[in-house]
């Protein structure tokens, strides 16, 4: 390849980028011109794009490309100066345009140039009607290199890593801003350094043991010198000789020495742990930054999507988005796409209706279609809803009897939400007539499909006369997932949170049998119970238990609870995809790294519904032996929170009661340094701004006190530098827990960490 081909594929590529960009600039200008043709800052919008794409087709030496630009600025401006008024017939022409310079700019595209002429044609007449038809410019395409090589990248200092091949992008893709590099990278990369960067942030995890090790080797270290102090002025008071005095005195210095050195060492693991932590955060919070895109990504195109269908139908219909910048991953965006086209396209043909009958029912003309997206607890939550006439519900009952998919009888007590559920079955359609749009009966079942592919799930209600609201959450990342870790026969699993109802604490007489199932009763409800132990293929827990942890996972409408033996609690995972050649393992969907390195399995929540419902119908589901009173009498763990603040007492005090343990307060140091002396406690929790006696005088003491140096004790502070810490770890604190970045799992992890779980 000669030099000047390389430059001028250089020069394609940069001018289909470009031709992207302002074809959406176009696109979006149009759409809102045909709602108000006067609005001069579209005009000028619009104008400008065409006017760019002329200038940069005529660079890259495209005719066609020119032609068309030159003649769709001609009608902007036209329509600028006030000489032409922009009606529905010049914006479908100008969409035309649009959809033209996009063909045109994409390389090897057969349905470009060939289609010029009539379009040339076409806004002759439509800017001169009077006019005879103006000969079509010949369009001639440049040839196209097989393998363009990148273009040139401008020095701006901004990357954006992008997930695919370099290759010119495809229509529906975000086009490149102004002022922004791209820096093309494999989608298997990006997923790998995602994955080396979460092993790496659990791993600095791995150090807090070694650092608690040495917390208390350094307590114990303490000790010794203290006894040795002791010991020293017995001896010197019983007369010993001055021999045996100085071998002492020099076992003192030695012991000195040593804890100076223990001391050093700690400090400096302490630092390189915090330091390793925040750097594979930030590390992996940035991997995981460049798999994100704005929710606008996937919606590019659909507007004019949406308004091209409706005018096919005769309807007038706008696409309102809100929340366009919430960030998704760009895996979950790919696959948003198909069901959140299929939703829009249901919308525009059943939801809403033709003019004359909105304009009967007392609504504007023009329909209206709102998808909004937002964050919630790790979710990506969508709502999209129109303002149509909403769901037949006696059609939608005929319909459901003509199918025999339930009897007239059964049909006529369902409640609205249980008749909105056969929408979703597949092959269900309530249009009688197959059309271009709908009526074969493939829609809403494949959305719930793909939906739940993503570990999502979709929610219908509707108002009649008012339209139909679709909600739908989806993981806003499919490389992490926020889950709940139970144990099970000993060993880790994660049930992904997005499938969970709730969690309960099932007392054992609480268990009754109906036909042959287990059942307990809940809010007015039976919900059946299965035993994890038997779904994984685990050993059952020994001992025996007054009640049962339960996790309620629901299907459609339908709530099934699992036994499990203990709540560990929630948990953000990184998703580590099992090796393929294991082919599809039951029940389980990925792997993940706990905090300490060990692995947990996540629960693929469908897949176990499918083996509970094997087990029932083949009559094989195990019995959960109900506990007698073993665990009544046992004895729980004693904790002592000492804070000043209400509300800091109380939450812990929740926190902690709620996973078990026996928790008494205190307002100030002198009041927990009283508790501490005449009770006895398994752990001390404490702040360290207090009145009357602060947390750090308050460890003091306690590490002095010979029955309470051995006591486990924590400090929670908003003080979180790192001499502060210091402060609280050298004063004899076992663990240092800032409230800047408190949270519930913290907390609770460090408690079982220090003292371990509540058992029972």
């Amino acid at each position: 390849m000669t030099p000047e081909q390389m430059r001028d594929a250089s020069l394609l590529e940069l001018f289909s980028l470009e031709a992207e960009a302002q074809t959406q600039v176009l696109s979006t200008g149009l759409m809102a011109l045909e709602r108000n043709p006067t609005q001069a800052d579209q005009l000028e919008a619009c104008m400008r794009a065409a006017h760019s794409l002329k200038g940069a087709a005529r660079i890259v030496g495209i005719d066609a490309g020119v032609s068309v630009a030159h003649v769709m600025e001609d009608c902007l401006v036209a329509a600028q100066e006030g000489r032409l008024l922009l009606r529905a017939e010049h914006i479908d022409a100008l969409l035309r345009g649009t959809d033209l310079l996009l063909h045109i700019a994409t390389p090897n595209d057969p349905n470009g140039a060939a289609l010029v002429p009539a379009f040339l044609v076409q806004m002759a007449g439509l800017l001169d009607p009077g006019a005879a038809p103006v000969p079509p410019v010949v369009a001639v395409e440049p040839p196209v290199p097989e393998t363009p090589p990148a273009p040139p990248e401008p020095q701006v200092p901004t990357v954006e890593a992008e997930a695919e091949p370099a290759a010119p992008r495809k229509a529906g893709k975000r086009p490149v801003e102004s002022g922004e590099r791209v820096l093309r990278v494999t989608a298997d990369r990006l997923n790998s350094l995602l994955d080396l960067s979460s092993k790496s942030l659990v791993e600095t995890q791995r150090l807090k043991p070694y650092l608690a090790t040495l917390q208390r080797l350094k307590r114990m270290h303490g000790q010794g010198m203290r006894a040795l102090d002791g010991l020293k002025a017995q001896l010197e008071d019983s007369g010993q000789s001055p021999e045996v005095l100085d071998a002492l005195a020099q076992t003192q210095r030695l012991l000195l020495e040593t804890q100076q050195i223990l001391q050093q060492q700690a400090a400096d693991l302490d630092e390189f742990g915090w330091q390793a932590s925040q750097r594979a955060q930030l590390l992996y919070d940035t991997a995981l930054a460049c798999r994100m895109r704005p929710f606008a990504d996937v919606l590019t195109g659909q507007s004019r999507m949406v308004r091209d269908l409706g005018r096919s139908l005769g309807k007038q219909v706008q696409l309102q988005i809100e929340g366009e910048k919430t960030q998704v991953d760009r895996d979950v965006l790919e696959k948003l796409e198909a069901p959140l086209t299929h939703l829009l396209r249901n919308a525009v043909d059943h939801g809403i209706e033709l003019p004359e009958r909105r304009l009967l029912a007392g609504k504007p003309e023009d329909g209206t279609i709102r998808l909004r997206a937002s964050h919630q607890a790790g979710l990506l939550m969508l709502e999209l809803s129109d303002d149509g006439a909403g769901i037949d519900l006696e059609r939608l009952k005929r319909n459901i009897v003509e199918r025999g998919l339930s009897p007239a009888d059964t049909v006529g007590q369902m409640s609205e939400a249980e008749l909105l559920t056969f929408l979703f079955l597949p092959g269900f359609s309530l249009r009688d007539k197959v059309t271009e749009v709908s009526g074969r009966g493939v829609g809403l079942d494949a959305v719930q499909h793909m939906v739940r592919d993503l570990r999502g799930s979709i929610e219908l209600t509707q108002v009649a006369g008012q339209g139909c609201r679709f909600q739908l959450e989806v993981p806003l990342t499919l490389s992490v997932v926020r889950s709940l870790v139970v144990e099970v026969g000993g060993e880790a699993y994660a049930f992904p949170l997005a499938h969970i109802e709730r969690t309960l604490e099932v007392a054992a007489d609480e268990i009754v049998q109906i036909e042959g199932r287990q059942h307990f009763w809940h809010e007015g409800r039976h919900i059946g119970l299965v035993a994890a132990s038997q779904l994984l293929n685990r050993p059952t827990g020994q001992g025996e238990a007054s009640s049962l942890r339960v996790v309620v996972i629901r299907e459609r409408e339908q709530l099934y609870g699992v036994a499990v033996e203990r709540l560990v609690g929630e948990r953000v995972l990184v998703v580590m995809p099992l090796d393929p050649r294991l082919g599809k393992v039951q029940d389980i969907s990925a792997g993940a790294l706990l905090d300490d390195g060990s692995v947990v399995l996540i629960v693929d929540v469908e897949d176990l519904l499918r083996s509970v419902e094997k087990l029932l119908s083949t009559g094989r589901l195990e019995r959960i032996e109900r506990g007698a009173q073993g665990a009544r009498g046992t004895s729980r763990k004693r904790v002592l929170v000492v804070d000043d603040s209400l509300t800091v007492r109380e939450l812990q005090r929740k926190l902690l009661s709620n996973r078990g343990y026996d928790v008494a307060v205190a307002v100030d140091g002198m009041d927990g340094w009283n508790a501490l002396r005449s009770e006895d406690f398994d752990l001390l929790i404490t702040d360290i701004d207090m009145p009357r006696m602060d947390g750090i005088e308050l460890v003091t003491l306690v590490r002095r006190d010979q029955r309470l140096q051995s006591l486990p004790v924590m400090v929670v502070s908003y003080k979180d530098r790192e001499e502060d810490r210091r402060r609280g770890l050298d004063a004899g604190a076992d663990y240092y827990l800032a409230k800047a970045s408190f949270h519930d799992d913290a907390l609770l992890d460090a408690v079982v960490e220090l003292i371990g779980g509540v058992q029972g």
